[in-house]
């Protein structure tokens, strides 16, 4: 099981070559939204993954008095379909599903979610 950092910004492209610049980074595996902003956008430093970067939504939902967070945990390779739904399931509980269990265009099954404490989630096989 692997933990990986990622944010939620306005302005990934920028940020995402703020970052690079920052850290010796360079811009990995990523994905464009159709207004040219990164869904994903993986840095990389010495071959391996440094962080991930996102365009926060337009729509940032305040719920209970907490904003969309800029900060999100990335929990992957965990190893089956059975631990991400376990996952998923304590996750979910008294949280807000973002994106139900399913494919994505880079892996095959996973979910994001908000948890009861306003803390975001990725958990993928």
């Amino acid at each position: 099981m692997k933990i990986g950092s990622q944010v939620y910004v306005k302005g990934s492209f920028e940020a995402a070559e703020r970052y690079c610049d920052a850290f010796g980074a360079t811009i990995g595996l990523n994905f464009k939204t159709p207004e040219n902003t990164y869904e994903h956008c993986e840095l990389m430093v010495n071959d391996q993954l440094f962080m991930a970067v996102s365009e926060a939504p337009d729509d940032c939902e305040r719920t209970k008095g907490q904003a969309w967070q800029t900060t999100a945990f990335n929990v992957y390779e965990i190893g089956s379909e059975e631990a991400v739904r376990h996952a998923f399931e304590i996750l979910s509980d008294g949280g807000k599903v973002i994106h139900p269990l399913g494919p994505c265009d880079w892996n095959p099954y996973c979910a994001d979610v908000v948890d009861k404490f306003g803390v975001f989630w990725w958990i993928a096989i």
